[in-house]
């Protein structure tokens, strides 16, 4: 939280150009492409790095599918979560956020770059509409991140928390391959007591086809992918 303050405080200068340009690309998507609005969010996730001195590496790039659309499950660790897995998924991909935390400025004018969506958790209604249009749109090539814990522990320590089984409803709609994102130390970046150098890691971890999941019950895909993600920090933590 320390360093979250720190690194807004050293980047208030540029918030008066920045947040009406991120304001107005996000708002008119007609004069700007999703290419150029991922752009300007991955250039702000890049300010934020240099300014809070984050590092992040990546691995498993190669088993991103190159067509259509996917559903990413990371764990969740903290507000840099997100942050990390745009600054190296180098094409457009979206969010699926708690409507109630959406809101905040930058936050808001970030998830509005990202084309993302809110889900009210109090809102049966709206959240199964949600889920319906993210399942469309991932059928259409579109890509979305969304954090099956639903939260994260301030200074989590790299721990993994049960998946919501709801949240492979739009997987299981949409028809399309998972792609389990295991996110190592991230919690030190916004989310810790930490103020110096932070090194996290994002490992895309292989693709689980619906040919592989399509028979199970939700609550049954959300232990595969816990256990695959769990099993990949465990060994990245212990090698």
């Amino acid at each position: 939280m320390i360093k979250f303050i720190y690194v807004i405080l050293m980047n208030l200068f540029r918030a008066p150009y920045m947040i009406p340009k991120m304001r107005r690309e996000a708002d008119h998507p007609e004069k700007y492409s999703e290419k150029e609005r991922y752009e300007l969010a991955r250039h702000c996730v890049r300010l934020m790095k240099t300014t809070g001195g984050i590092y992040t590496k990546a691995t498993g790039l190669e088993n991103l599918p190159e067509e259509g659309g996917y559903m990413m499950y990371p764990n969740h660790q903290g507000k840099y979560d997100a942050l990390g897995i745009v600054h190296t998924h180098k094409r457009p991909c979206s969010i699926v956020m708690d409507k109630a935390k959406s809101n905040m400025i930058l936050v808001r004018e970030f998830i509005d770059l990202l084309g993302g969506k809110r889900l009210d958790k109090k809102d049966v209604r709206q959240a199964l509409s949600i889920i319906n249009e993210v399942a469309e749109e991932v059928k259409q090539g579109k890509r979305y991140i969304l954090f099956p814990e639903g939260g994260y522990d301030f200074n989590n320590r790299n721990n993994v928390c049960d998946f919501k089984a709801g949240s492979f409803k739009i997987a299981l709609k949409s028809k399309a391959p998972i792609i389990p994102v295991a996110l190592i130390n991230s919690y030190r970046v916004f989310n810790s007591l930490w103020m110096g150098p932070v090194w996290t890691q994002v490992h895309y971890l292989k693709p689980i086809y619906y040919e592989e999941y399509g028979q199970l019950k939700s609550q049954e895909i959300a232990a595969l992918v816990k256990d695959r993600i769990q099993e990949k920090i465990n060994e990245v933590l212990h090698s």
